[in-house]
């Protein structure tokens, strides 16, 4: 059976060399190479939701990938994608840099300039590892999910426009539905989910953010189970312990959340700093809620050119959630959508604050009646989302209607 071979290459001169041995290698199935690492985790996802077995045996990544690491990248993949094994292409073969890859994931090293002996060995030795998992845990059972949890990421254009509402109502939508989910705090200085859910608990995501392994006791013991079933990775009660949450930190603690739940929901506020940045540029969807006011529309347009400049999240892959919306507003979420440049969500959320005032005030926004059309629009919303499985019908009746719908450094990202 051919070994089939993804390349993970960015620079293009690489992509040739790299391509040109691959093809001559025995029994060697080589892949159309991927340029960046978004289009390599989105191939793996494609390649997984078809089937386990779609997915190749080996794949190399060059040391120059972007924008996320190289070693960023490999653990991402070996997280997600357990039956694959990763080969790392780099100038620096160092014993440090050796160990590092291991414990990143990595299955395998190989220097640059690239020798055909070297590249052929390793290839086949990753690649008769792969069969071999693949074997013994039962490559077409439950044992490989292959794309695992589905990460969704909720910001607000501006605070108070209702981020950490959706986000709230968005996973209770998930768990009602019978999916194990996760809601997280990543507006780490200022975050409400506690206090929104009458919580007091005192760990934090911070707790977190200097271990290198995450097992899953570990994230057993920095989680709170709430009442409703939700497991909550909370926000530090001292925000400036925020500053703790690398990039580093924030990938790692998502992939151990992907891993463990069917859909997590991150709530990253209104300021987004390093941590947030590589949830969002980590996300399955990443949604960004605004108020269809002046200001807030405003907000949005700053934020989505911002993260298309600094590489975290294209425009056209951001979707708008409009809150707050009534028919009477001028802004309407067509306009918004051609402001902005993003998809805007189909279902709006009514201005209805009269429903929400009285959970608000006790923080327990969990207790919010069903028959609340701001709850019905955000479980509409999750529907459309495809977190939950809405009731037929229930996507239509919440469109464009009612009210209330609703380090990573700050600088650009170099290759190298």
């Amino acid at each position: 059976m051919p070994t089939r071979i993804l390349p993970a290459v960015g620079d293009a001169d690489a992509v040739r060399s790299v391509t040109t041995l691959l093809s001559q290698l025995p029994d060697a199935e080589p892949v159309a190479p991927v340029v960046d690492s978004t289009q390599l985790i989105d191939t793996l996802a494609r390649l997984a939701a078809e089937s386990v077995d779609e997915l190749p045996e080996v794949v190399i990544v060059h040391e120059r990938i972007g924008p996320v690491p190289a070693l960023e990248l490999i653990r991402e993949v070996a997280l997600r994608f357990p039956a694959v094994g990763v080969i790392l292409v780099t100038s620096d073969a160092s014993p440090g840099l050796f160990q590092a890859a291991m414990d990143y994931g990595a299955r395998g090293l190989v220097a640059l300039p690239l020798s055909y002996e070297e590249l052929a060995s390793r290839v086949q030795a990753v690649a008769q590892w792969s069969t071999g998992v693949r074997r013994h845990l039962g490559a077409g059972g439950d044992v490989f999910t292959g794309v695992g949890g589905t990460v969704v990421t909720v910001s607000g254009a501006k605070g108070g426009v209702g981020a950490t509402l959706t986000a709230i109502q968005l996973a209770l939508a998930a768990q009602a539905s019978g999916r194990s989910t996760a809601l997280v705090d990543m507006d780490l200085q200022t975050g409400d989910v506690a206090s929104y859910l009458d919580v007091q608990f005192r760990r934090s995501v911070v707790d977190l953010a200097a271990i290198t392994d995450i097992s899953p006791r570990v994230l057993a013991d920095a989680v709170f189970r709430h009442d409703t079933g939700l497991a909550l990775l909370l926000a530090p009660a001292e925000g400036e312990r925020g500053e703790d949450v690398t990039d580093r930190a924030a990938r790692q603690i998502v992939s151990a959340l992907r891993s463990r739940y069917e859909v997590v929901v991150i709530d990253c506020g209104a300021q987004i700093g390093g941590a947030g940045a590589a949830a969002v540029e980590m996300a399955d969807r990443a949604l960004l809620v605004t108020t269809p006011d002046v200001v807030a529309v405003r907000g949005a347009k700053r934020a989505v050119r911002m993260w298309d400049r600094l590489q975290i999240r294209k425009a056209e892959e951001t979707t708008v959630v409009v809150n707050r919306h009534s028919r009477g507003t001028e802004i309407q979420p067509p306009l918004i959508q051609k402001i902005t440049g993003t998809a805007v969500a189909a279902t709006a959320v009514p201005a209805n604050f009269k429903e929400l005032q009285s959970v608000v005030d006790a923080g327990r926004i969990h207790e919010l009646e069903n028959k609340s059309s701001v709850k019905q629009a955000l479980w509409g919303l999750a529907a459309e989302l495809g977190l939950v499985k809405a009731p037929e019908g229930a996507q239509k009746a919440g469109r464009f209607r009612g009210g209330d719908r609703g380090s990573v450094s700050l600088r650009r990202r170099r290759e190298g």
